[in-house]
C-alpha cells in the first residue's frame, strides 16, 4: 500500500475556521480539505436542507419532458417506464412508476432481461410497447446512446423521454426530451447525479406543477439513497443532500420492500456503507440471477407480508449469486496465475460458461488481488460480453474508447463499464487494451493507495471528536470517512491474529502514556509480526464505534500498519 498524506490546509484558514465554528483545528482541517471554508458552508455541510436542491427546470429539456408527460396523462395515453436491471435502474423504475401511478392508472414497467436483451433500451422492449399500445416510453439509467432503438420506436409511433447519467456520444437519440446532466449543452449546476437521481428531478419537476414541494416527495428518497450508494457516485453537493435525507427515510420509515430486506439482517441503523453492502447486493441479485422485475416488484409492493415473501425470494437469489461469484473468482484467479510471470498492466480473463450476472463483481474481486484495470468476459449469445472495473485514478472508459475499433458496443463510467464484441475480435482487443493501458497509466496507480487526511495523536481521539466526525457522514466518493495516521504506537501485549486462518489482526495499542485503544484490521493477519515484542509501529485507520454487550467504545478500523 502507498500511504499518501494529503497537503495541510493553510494554517491561517485552519485557525479562522476553528474559531468561527468553535471546534478543534483537526476538525477545521478536515473541513477545509473538503472545500468548506466558511461558517455558512459548514452549516450547510453539517445540516443539509432539502431547500438546497436545485430547481429541476435548470436541467436541459426538463420543460419538454414535463409537458409531454402531462399531455400523456391528460389524454389517457399508456406510459411505459423502462429501466436497466441493476440497482440504479430498478430503483429508478420503482420511483417513477410509483409516482406516476398517483397521477394515472395507465402506467406499466419494463426491465430488459439481462441475458436475452442485454443492457439498455431493447428492440424487444419497444415491440412490447407497440404490441400493448404504449405511446410514450420513459427510459431511466439508460438510453443516452440508443440512437437506432429510439429511431425504431419512432417508426412505430412511440416517443421517448430519456433520463440518463452516462456520458453521451457525439450524436444524441431523437427523443422528445433527454435529461442528462453530462450533456455538453446542459448547464445544470450538478452533473454527478445517478440515474435514479435524474428520475427524482423529473418527479420533482412534475410534482411542482401539481403544487407539491420537495418535502412532499421524501417517501421516494429511500430509493434515491440506495441508488446513490450502489452506483458509487460522489457523495457531494446534491447527492449528499439526497443521501442524507434518504438515509433518514431508510432508518425511519422505509418502503415495505426495503424494510423487509433490513429485517432479514441484524442491523438497526444503516449507514450508506450498510446500504451498499446489505441492501444493494440483494436488489442487484434479482437482475443478476433471475430477472430485474423481481426487484421492481419488491420495491413497489405496499403490503408488508407480500414484501416479506418477495424479500425471502431475493435472499435466495443473493445466496446463489455469492456461490457463483466465489467459484468464478477462483477460476479467474487461476487464469491470471498462468500468465503471472509476464509483466502486464491489465487483467483480462474469459470463460464461456461464466455467469453473466456476476462478472462485474468478479472483476472487482480480481482487483483486490491483482491491482490492475480488469475485464471479465463471458459468452452472451453469439457475442462476448464483459464487465470492466478500474483502479483508483485511471479512466477505464477512455481506455475502452481508444480500443473501440475492436468493440461492438460499450458504455459506462470512469471506473466501471460494460462492453460487447465479436468472438474473433477478442485477442486483438485484449492486446489493444493492454497496449493502451500500459501507454497511458501512471505506474504508481498500480499500487493501492491509502489517502491519509492527517497525522494525529491518540490524545485527540475523544468521544467529542468522534461525535463531530460522525456528522461528516454520509461518506462516499468525494467525502470519504477521514483516515488518520499515528506513529510511535506499541501493542500492550494483547495483540493477536483472529478469524478463520488468522486472517485478521486485533490490537490493543497505546502511544506513550495515552489511553489504550483497540484496533481491528481486516485481512491484516499477515502483519502480526509488526506488533509483537512491543515493537514500535505506525498505523493508518479510520475511527468507529464498537458495540459489545451493551457497552459502546471507540475503536480503530485499521487500514494498514508498518514498523
Amino acid at each position: 500500500m502507498r500511504w499518501t498524506i494529503k497537503p495541510k490546509p493553510e494554517p491561517s484558514k485552519v485557525k479562522h475556521l476553528s474559531q468561527a465554528l468553535q471546534v478543534e483545528e483537526a476538525i477545521a482541517s478536515l473541513l477545509l480539505q473538503r472545500g468548506i471554508e466558511t461558517y455558512e458552508e459548514a452549516k450547510h455541510f453539517f445540516r443539509p436542507s432539502l431547500d438546497e436542491l436545485h430547481d429541476p427546470f435548470l436541467m436541459k429539456d426538463m420543460d419538454r419532458a414535463v409537458e409531454r408527460i402531462e399531455k400523456a396523462i391528460a389524454n389517457g395515453e399508456n406510459i411505459l417506464v423502462f429501466g436497466d436491471y441493476d440497482v440504479d435502474g430498478t430503483t429508478s423504475v420503482a420511483l417513477m412508476s410509483s409516482y406516476l401511478k398517483t397521477r394515472t392508472e395507465a402506467v406499466a414497467t419494463y426491465i430488459p432481461d439481462r441475458y436475452e436483451e442485454g443492457y439498455g433500451v431493447s428492440i424487444k422492449g419497444i415491440d412490447f410497447a407497440h404490441d400493448n399500445d404504449f405511446s410514450l416510453i420513459i427510459a431511466l439509467d439508460c438510453g443516452i446512446k440508443a440512437i437506432d432503438k429510439v429511431a425504431y420506436a419512432k417508426e412505430k409511433g412511440i416517443e421517448f423521454i430519456i433520463c440518463d447519467h452516462h456520458r453521451p456520444g457525439s450524436i444524441l437519440p431523437d427523443a422528445v426530451a433527454i435529461l442528462d446532466p453530462k450533456r455538453d449543452d446542459c448547464s445544470y449546476p450538478y452533473d454527478e447525479l445517478c440515474g435514479c437521481g435524474v428520475g427524482f428531478k423529473l418527479v420533482q419537476a412534475l410534482a411542482s406543477r401539481d403544487g407539491k414541494s420537495v418535502e412532499d416527495l421524501t417517501e421516494y428518497l429511500d430509493l434515491v439513497a440506495t441508488a446513490i450508494g450502489a452506483d458509487i457516485v460522489p457523495i457531494t453537493g446534491e447527492n449528499r443532500t439526497l443521501a442524507y435525507f434518504g438515509l433518514q427515510v431508510i432508518n425511519g420509515n422505509p418502503r415495505a420492500g426495503i424494510k423487509a430486506i433490513i429485517n432479514q439482517t441484524k442491523k438497526t441503523e444503516l449507514t450508506i456503507t450498510d446500504v451498499v453492502f446489505i441492501v444493494a447486493p440483494r436488489i442487484n441479485a434479482a437482475g443478476r440471477m433471475k430477472h430485474g422485475n423481481h426487484a421492481v416488484t419488491l420495491l413497489t409492493e405496499e403490503n408488508e407480508e407480500l414484501a416479506k415473501t418477495y424479500a425471502l425470494q431475493i435472499e435466495q437469489f443473493n445466496t446463489d449469486r455469492k456461490e457463483a461469484d466465489q467459484q468464478i473468482t477462483q477460476e479467474a484467479l487461476l487464469q491470471i496465475e498462468e500468465f503471472k510471470e509476464q509483466e502486464r498492466f491489465t487483467s483480462v480473463v474469459y470463460h464461456e460458461s461464466w455467469h453473466k450476472g456476476v462478472i462485474g463483481i468478479v472483476a472487482s474481486r480480481l482487483i483486490e488481488t491483482y491491482y490492475r484495470p480488469t475485464l471479465v468476459f463471458t459468452k452472451s449469445g453469439d457475442r462476448l460480453a464483459a464487465s470492466a472495473r478500474s483502479v483508483s485514478g485511471f479512466d477505464v472508459y477512455n481506455a475502452l474508447e481508444a480500443c473501440s475499433a475492436h468493440i461492438e458496443q460499450f458504455g459506462g463510467h470512469k471506473y466501471a463499464a460494460g462492453l460487447t464484441l465479436k468472438f474473433e475480435n477478442y485477442d486483438a482487443f485484449k492486446q489493444a487494451f493492454e497496449d493502451e493501458v500500459s501507454k497511458t497509466i501512471d505506474k504508481a496507480l498500480l499500487t493501492p493507495e491509502i489517502r491519509v487526511d492527517m497525522p494525529i495523536d491518540f490524545k485527540h481521539i475523544t468521544p467529542k471528536f468522534y461525535r463531530i466526525l460522525k456528522q461528516f457522514a454520509p461518506f462516499g466518493p468525494g467525502n470519504m470517512a477521514p483516515i488518520f495516521m499515528t506513529e510511535n504506537l506499541q501493542d500492550t501485549g494483547y495483540g493477536k491474529c483472529v478469524g478463520g486462518d488468522d486472517k485478521h489482526l486485533r490490537i490493543t495499542a497505546k502511544q506513550g502514556n495515552s489511553d489504550k485503544i483497540v484496533g481491528i484490521g481486516f485481512n491484516l493477519g499477515n502483519k502480526c509480526d509488526v506488533i509483537t515484542d512491543k515493537k514500535l509501529f505506525k498505523a493508518v485507520y479510520s475511527i468507529d464505534e464498537n458495540h459489545w454487550q451493551g457497552n459502546v467504545s471507540l475503536q480503530l478500523k485499521l487500514r494498514d500498519i508498518r514498523p
